[in-house]
């Protein structure tokens, strides 16, 4: 077990044994939790970006992904093949 200091600003710092042992490095993103006992508890976690996309960018999408005559044409003929 360690003991660790809170800082005037509320922060505080993991000392580097532990973080090598939960393979933790670099600037990680941790979820902070309290638990019922009055602990609080830090997970490692992960933080992707996300885009929330508009009727018109959903619509590019769909016109891009859709299939030309010839390439639903070959497509249907190799499924026929296959089955």
């Amino acid at each position: 077990m360690e003991i660790v200091k809170l800082g005037k600003k509320g922060q505080v710092s993991i000392p580097r044994a532990v973080l090598r042992r939960l393979g933790i490095e670099g600037e990680a993103v941790l979820l902070v939790e309290t638990a019922p006992d009055g602990s609080i508890v830090l997970k490692p976690t992960g933080v992707y970006p996300i885009e929330i996309y508009s009727d018109q960018r959903v619509g590019e999408f769909l016109e891009e992904d859709r299939l030309t005559a010839e390439e639903a044409s070959r497509l249907k003929r190799r499924t026929r093949r296959a089955s």
